[in-house]
Protein backbone atom coordinates (compact mmCIF):
# COMPACT_ATOMS: atom_id res chain seq x y z
CA UNK A 1 0.00 0.00 0.00
CA UNK A 2 1.15 3.51 -0.82
CA UNK A 3 0.12 6.49 1.30
CA UNK A 4 0.91 9.99 0.05
CA UNK A 5 0.07 12.91 2.32
CA UNK A 6 0.22 16.63 1.54
CA UNK A 7 3.07 16.42 -0.96
CA UNK A 8 4.58 19.68 -2.10
CA UNK A 9 7.53 20.24 -4.43
CA UNK A 10 8.98 23.44 -5.88
CA UNK A 11 11.78 24.05 -8.34
CA UNK A 12 13.03 27.56 -7.70
CA UNK A 13 10.06 29.89 -8.03
CA UNK A 14 7.90 27.25 -9.74
CA UNK A 15 5.74 25.01 -7.56
CA UNK A 16 5.08 21.81 -9.49
CA UNK A 17 3.10 20.07 -6.73
CA UNK A 18 1.13 22.17 -4.23
CA UNK A 19 -0.81 19.60 -2.20
CA UNK A 20 -1.31 15.96 -3.23
CA UNK A 21 -2.73 13.32 -0.89
CA UNK A 22 -4.16 9.88 -1.70
CA UNK A 23 -4.04 6.21 -0.71
CA UNK A 24 -3.28 3.39 -3.16
CA UNK A 25 -4.16 0.06 -1.48
CA UNK A 26 -3.17 -3.42 -2.55
CA UNK A 27 -5.38 -5.14 -5.12
CA UNK A 28 -6.39 -1.89 -6.79
CA UNK A 29 -5.29 0.15 -9.80
CA UNK A 30 -5.11 3.77 -8.69
CA UNK A 31 -4.95 6.24 -11.55
CA UNK A 32 -3.37 9.69 -11.49
CA UNK A 33 -5.23 11.64 -14.17
CA UNK A 34 -4.34 15.16 -15.18
CA UNK A 35 -3.32 17.36 -18.09
CA UNK A 36 0.32 17.71 -19.09
CA UNK A 37 2.09 19.88 -16.51
CA UNK A 38 -0.38 19.00 -13.73
CA UNK A 39 2.36 17.58 -11.49
CA UNK A 40 1.79 13.85 -12.11
CA UNK A 41 5.38 12.93 -13.02
CA UNK A 42 6.78 15.00 -10.15
CA UNK A 43 4.39 13.23 -7.80
CA UNK A 44 5.45 9.83 -9.17
CA UNK A 45 9.12 10.70 -8.63
CA UNK A 46 8.40 11.61 -5.02
CA UNK A 47 6.52 8.32 -4.54
CA UNK A 48 9.63 6.26 -5.29
CA UNK A 49 12.17 8.54 -3.66
CA UNK A 50 13.77 10.06 -6.73
CA UNK A 51 12.69 13.49 -5.50
CA UNK A 52 12.41 14.55 -1.87
CA UNK A 53 9.22 16.48 -1.12
CA UNK A 54 9.56 19.96 0.35
CA UNK A 55 6.73 19.11 2.74
CA UNK A 56 4.51 16.09 3.25
CA UNK A 57 5.61 12.52 2.81
CA UNK A 58 5.12 9.05 1.37
CA UNK A 59 5.00 5.66 3.08
CA UNK A 60 5.11 2.37 1.17
CA UNK A 61 4.03 -0.68 3.15
CA UNK A 62 4.72 1.37 6.26
CA UNK A 63 8.22 2.42 5.19
CA UNK A 64 8.99 6.13 4.92
CA UNK A 65 10.38 6.83 1.46
CA UNK A 66 12.68 9.60 2.70
CA UNK A 67 14.09 8.06 5.90
CA UNK A 68 13.93 4.40 4.72
CA UNK A 69 14.61 4.97 1.03
CA UNK A 70 16.47 1.76 0.20
CA UNK A 71 14.06 -0.46 2.11
CA UNK A 72 11.06 1.24 0.49
CA UNK A 73 12.55 0.91 -2.99
CA UNK A 74 12.89 -2.85 -2.54
CA UNK A 75 9.10 -3.06 -2.35
CA UNK A 76 8.42 -1.13 -5.57
CA UNK A 77 8.89 -1.55 -9.29
CA UNK A 78 9.03 1.62 -11.36
CA UNK A 79 8.29 2.20 -15.02
CA UNK A 80 9.48 5.81 -15.49
CA UNK A 81 8.38 8.25 -18.18
CA UNK A 82 11.88 7.98 -19.71
CA UNK A 83 12.57 4.27 -20.13
CA UNK A 84 16.37 4.57 -19.92
CA UNK A 85 17.41 1.22 -21.42
CA UNK A 86 21.06 0.46 -22.06
CA UNK A 87 21.16 0.28 -25.89
CA UNK A 88 24.28 -1.90 -26.15
CA UNK A 89 22.80 -4.55 -23.86
CA UNK A 90 20.34 -7.19 -24.99
CA UNK A 91 16.85 -7.35 -23.54
CA UNK A 92 17.90 -10.17 -21.20
CA UNK A 93 21.05 -8.32 -20.15
CA UNK A 94 19.03 -5.22 -19.27
CA UNK A 95 16.68 -7.30 -17.11
CA UNK A 96 19.46 -9.32 -15.46
CA UNK A 97 21.36 -6.12 -14.61
CA UNK A 98 18.40 -4.80 -12.64
CA UNK A 99 17.97 -8.17 -10.95
CA UNK A 100 21.58 -7.88 -9.76
CA UNK A 101 20.95 -4.36 -8.46
CA UNK A 102 18.05 -5.72 -6.42
CA UNK A 103 20.26 -8.44 -4.94
CA UNK A 104 18.68 -11.46 -6.61
CA UNK A 105 20.79 -14.63 -6.73
CA UNK A 106 21.88 -16.06 -10.06
CA UNK A 107 19.37 -18.90 -9.73
CA UNK A 108 16.50 -16.58 -8.81
CA UNK A 109 17.42 -14.19 -11.63
CA UNK A 110 17.36 -16.99 -14.20
CA UNK A 111 13.95 -18.13 -12.95
CA UNK A 112 12.46 -14.63 -12.93
CA UNK A 113 13.82 -13.75 -16.38
CA UNK A 114 12.33 -16.94 -17.84
CA UNK A 115 8.96 -16.15 -16.25
CA UNK A 116 8.92 -12.61 -17.59
CA UNK A 117 9.99 -13.64 -21.10
CA UNK A 118 6.97 -15.95 -21.17
CA UNK A 119 4.57 -13.51 -19.55
CA UNK A 120 5.47 -10.60 -21.82
CA UNK A 121 6.01 -12.72 -24.96
CA UNK A 122 9.61 -11.50 -25.32
CA UNK A 123 11.39 -14.59 -26.63
CA UNK A 124 11.71 -13.08 -30.11
CA UNK A 125 13.65 -10.05 -28.82
CA UNK A 126 15.40 -11.56 -25.78
CA UNK A 127 18.88 -11.86 -27.32
CA UNK A 128 18.78 -8.65 -29.38
CA UNK A 129 20.44 -5.40 -28.33
CA UNK A 130 17.82 -2.85 -27.39
CA UNK A 131 19.24 -0.22 -29.76
CA UNK A 132 16.72 0.06 -32.57
CA UNK A 133 13.85 -1.52 -30.64
CA UNK A 134 10.35 -0.26 -31.37
CA UNK A 135 8.57 1.66 -28.62
CA UNK A 136 6.49 -1.43 -27.81
CA UNK A 137 9.59 -3.62 -27.54
CA UNK A 138 11.31 -1.04 -25.35
CA UNK A 139 8.25 -0.88 -23.11
CA UNK A 140 8.24 -4.65 -22.65
CA UNK A 141 11.89 -4.65 -21.57
CA UNK A 142 11.35 -1.72 -19.19
CA UNK A 143 8.29 -3.41 -17.69
CA UNK A 144 10.15 -6.71 -17.23
CA UNK A 145 13.00 -4.80 -15.60
CA UNK A 146 10.56 -3.13 -13.19
CA UNK A 147 8.99 -6.48 -12.25
CA UNK A 148 12.08 -8.67 -12.04
CA UNK A 149 12.25 -8.56 -8.23
CA UNK A 150 8.49 -9.31 -7.87
CA UNK A 151 7.62 -6.03 -6.13
CA UNK A 152 4.37 -5.62 -4.22
CA UNK A 153 3.94 -2.03 -5.44
CA UNK A 154 4.21 -0.95 -9.08
CA UNK A 155 4.42 2.65 -10.35
CA UNK A 156 3.67 3.15 -14.06
CA UNK A 157 4.22 6.59 -15.58
CA UNK A 158 2.46 6.93 -18.96
CA UNK A 159 3.05 3.22 -19.79
CA UNK A 160 1.14 3.20 -23.09
CA UNK A 161 2.55 6.45 -24.47
CA UNK A 162 3.44 5.93 -28.14
CA UNK A 163 2.35 2.28 -28.29
CA UNK A 164 0.36 0.68 -31.08
CA UNK A 165 -2.98 -1.02 -30.45
CA UNK A 166 -1.61 -4.51 -29.83
CA UNK A 167 1.14 -3.31 -27.49
CA UNK A 168 -1.38 -1.19 -25.60
CA UNK A 169 -3.65 -4.19 -25.15
CA UNK A 170 -0.72 -6.26 -23.86
CA UNK A 171 0.21 -3.60 -21.29
CA UNK A 172 -3.41 -3.32 -20.15
CA UNK A 173 -3.62 -7.08 -19.68
CA UNK A 174 -0.41 -7.08 -17.64
CA UNK A 175 -1.60 -4.23 -15.42
CA UNK A 176 -4.90 -6.00 -14.73
CA UNK A 177 -3.09 -9.24 -13.90
CA UNK A 178 -0.88 -7.41 -11.39
CA UNK A 179 -4.00 -5.99 -9.72
CA UNK A 180 -5.62 -9.43 -9.67
CA UNK A 181 -2.52 -10.84 -7.94
CA UNK A 182 -3.18 -8.39 -5.09
CA UNK A 183 -0.48 -5.88 -5.94
CA UNK A 184 -0.74 -2.13 -5.54
CA UNK A 185 -0.61 -0.41 -8.93
CA UNK A 186 -0.36 3.36 -9.44
CA UNK A 187 -0.97 4.35 -13.05
CA UNK A 188 -0.26 7.89 -14.26
CA UNK A 189 -1.78 9.13 -17.51
CA UNK A 190 -3.35 12.09 -19.27
CA UNK A 191 -5.34 9.78 -21.58
CA UNK A 192 -8.96 9.55 -20.47
CA UNK A 193 -9.67 6.26 -22.25
CA UNK A 194 -6.72 4.54 -20.56
CA UNK A 195 -7.75 5.62 -17.10
CA UNK A 196 -11.42 4.74 -17.65
CA UNK A 197 -10.50 1.30 -19.02
CA UNK A 198 -8.03 0.35 -16.29
CA UNK A 199 -8.40 2.22 -13.04
CA UNK A 200 -10.52 1.20 -10.06
CA UNK A 201 -9.98 4.56 -8.37
CA UNK A 202 -9.02 7.84 -10.04
CA UNK A 203 -7.17 10.77 -8.51
CA UNK A 204 -7.66 13.91 -10.62
CA UNK A 205 -4.72 16.31 -10.41
CA UNK A 206 -4.71 19.86 -11.77
CA UNK A 207 -2.26 22.68 -11.13
CA UNK A 208 -0.40 20.51 -8.64
CA UNK A 209 -3.41 19.74 -6.48
CA UNK A 210 -5.89 16.89 -6.08
CA UNK A 211 -9.21 18.37 -7.22
CA UNK A 212 -11.30 15.20 -7.00
CA UNK A 213 -11.01 11.46 -6.57
CA UNK A 214 -13.25 8.41 -6.77
CA UNK A 215 -14.42 5.80 -9.26
CA UNK A 216 -15.01 6.83 -12.86
CA UNK A 217 -18.76 6.55 -12.28
CA UNK A 218 -18.61 8.70 -9.14
CA UNK A 219 -16.58 11.40 -10.87
CA UNK A 220 -19.01 11.50 -13.80
CA UNK A 221 -21.93 11.78 -11.38
CA UNK A 222 -20.25 14.49 -9.33
CA UNK A 223 -19.56 16.59 -12.41
CA UNK A 224 -23.05 16.07 -13.80
CA UNK A 225 -21.49 14.82 -17.03
CA UNK A 226 -22.24 11.98 -19.42
CA UNK A 227 -18.69 10.61 -19.66
CA UNK A 228 -15.31 10.81 -17.96
CA UNK A 229 -13.81 13.23 -20.49
CA UNK A 230 -16.56 15.81 -19.92
CA UNK A 231 -16.35 15.21 -16.18
CA UNK A 232 -12.60 15.81 -16.25
CA UNK A 233 -12.99 19.13 -18.04
CA UNK A 234 -15.43 20.22 -15.36
CA UNK A 235 -13.51 18.84 -12.40
CA UNK A 236 -10.17 20.45 -13.17
CA UNK A 237 -11.89 23.80 -12.59
CA UNK A 238 -13.04 22.86 -9.07
CA UNK A 239 -11.29 24.06 -5.95
CA UNK A 240 -9.30 21.28 -4.28
CA UNK A 241 -10.80 22.13 -0.89
CA UNK A 242 -14.19 20.81 -2.03
CA UNK A 243 -13.14 17.33 -0.99
CA UNK A 244 -13.00 13.90 -2.51
CA UNK A 245 -15.27 11.03 -3.38
CA UNK A 246 -14.73 7.64 -1.79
Amino acid sequence: MIHAHHLKKSFGSVTAVHDVSFDAPDGRITGLLGPNGAGKSTTMRMLHGLLKPDTGGVTIDGLDVVSDTLAARRTIGVLPDALGLYPRLTAIENIRYYATLHGLSSTETTRRVAELLDRLDMHGIAERRTAGFSQGERMKVALARALVHAPQNILLDEPTNGLDVMSTRAVRAMVRSLRDEGRCVVFSSHIMQEVAALCDHIVVVARGRVVAQGTAEALVERAGASNLEDAFVTLVGLDSTEGALG
